[in-house]
C-alpha cells in the first residue's frame, strides 16, 4: 500500500493484557494518531480470558454467574456486534489504527482495504480463507461468531466463519479491530452467555478454525500476522509510551472496567 506505507506506523506486537486495558489502548492509539501522527498496527491477547461486548449488547445476555466462576472477565467494545469470548490460545486478536482522513470514506471500502493484511495473513499460513460471498442466517443473536454472516466485514474458510471484524471512529481516527480463531473454544463461547439457546455441535457447523486447516502452532500463525500487518503499511516494530501506558491504565479505570460501562444497556448505534 504505497499511500499508507510512506507514513510513519508501527507494529506493536502480541502482548497479553486484561480486558479494560486492551480496549482502552484502541482509544489511546486513536489519539495518538490523530496528535502525534502515529499509526498503528497491533496485535494482541487476552488474560484473564474476556467476554467482550457489542457496543449496543444487552447485559442481560451475559451469564454473569459462569463469568466469575469460571474468572473470565467482561468488558463492552466501542464497536457494535455481538459478544466474543477471548483467551490467550484460541483467539489472536488485532488492531489497526490510523487519521480517519488518511482512510476511504466508504464503509465497505475502508473494511476492503483494512483487512488486506488479515487476508493476507490467512494466505501466509495456508488457510483458504476470503470474505464471505453471501449474507447467511443468525445462529444465536448474542455471540457475535454466530450472528448472521455479513460479506462486508466477516471471513470465511472452508464456508464457515473463522474471523470477524469491526470499526469504529475515536478523535477522528478509524480503528478496525478484529478476532481471529485460532481454535475452537464452544463451551466457553457458548457458557459466557444466559441462554444461548444452541449447541457446541452448531456452533461447530458455523464456526471453523486456524488449527483445523493447517498444522501451524499458535506462535507460528501471530507471526504470519504480525508480519502481514508490517508489510501492509511498512511499520516498524515499536511499543507503547510511558505516557500511553498511563492514560491506558486511567481510561481503564474510569471507564472500560465500570459497572456503569459494561452492564449498561441502551448505547447509540455503533457500527459493525
Amino acid at each position: 500500500m504505497t499511500a499508507l506505507s510512506d507514513r510513519e506506523w508501527r507494529l506493536l506486537p502480541e502482548r497479553a493484557r486484561d480486558g479494560p486495558t486492551t480496549m482502552a489502548l484502541d482509544e489511546v492509539a486513536a489519539r495518538t494518531a490523530v496528535e502525534e501522527g502515529v499509526r498503528t498496527v497491533r496485535v494482541y491477547s487476552w488474560e484473564p480470558s474476556t467476554l467482550s461486548l457489542g457496543y449496543r449488547q444487552d447485559p442481560d445476555t451475559v451469564d454473569w454467574e459462569y463469568c466469575e466462576r469460571e474468572g473470565i472477565g467482561v468488558t463492552r467494545r466501542q464497536t457494535g456486534g455481538g459478544g466474543i469470548y477471548h483467551d490467550r490460545r484460541a483467539d489472536i486478536s488485532y488492531s489497526v489504527v490510523a487519521p480517519a482522513d488518511e482512510l476511504p470514506g466508504d464503509l465497505m471500502e475502508s473494511y476492503d482495504l483494512l483487512c488486506e493484511p488479515i487476508l493476507d495473513a490467512f494466505e501466509r499460513m495456508g488457510v483458504p480463507a476470503s470474505f464471505a460471498d453471501e449474507e447467511l442466517p443468525a445462529v444465536h443473536q448474542p455471540c457475535c461468531y454466530l450472528r448472521a454472516i455479513h460479506p462486508a466485514h466477516d471471513i470465511l474458510a472452508g464456508g464457515k466463519k473463522i474471523s470477524g471484524n469491526a470499526q469504529y471512529r475515536q478523535r477522528d481516527a478509524v480503528i478496525q479491530h478484529g478476532s481471529l480463531s485460532f481454535d475452537l473454544a464452544p463451551e466457553n463461547h457458548l457458557g459466557v452467555f444466559a441462554d444461548p439457546e444452541t449447541t457446541t455441535e452448531a456452533f461447530r457447523e458455523r464456526v471453523t478454525s486456524i488449527r483445523e486447516h493447517v498444522d501451524i502452532s499458535r506462535e507460528e500463525a501471530v507471526r504470519a500476522l504480525e508480519g502481514a500487518l508490517a508489510d501492509w503499511c511498512d511499520a516498524d516494530e515499536g511499543d507503547w509510551s510511558e505516557d500511553e501506558l498511563e492514560r491506558a491504565r486511567d481510561l481503564a479505570d474510569q471507564k472500560y472496567a465500570t459497572d456503569d460501562w459494561t452492564r449498561r444497556r441502551a448505547a447509540p448505534d455503533a457500527v459493525e
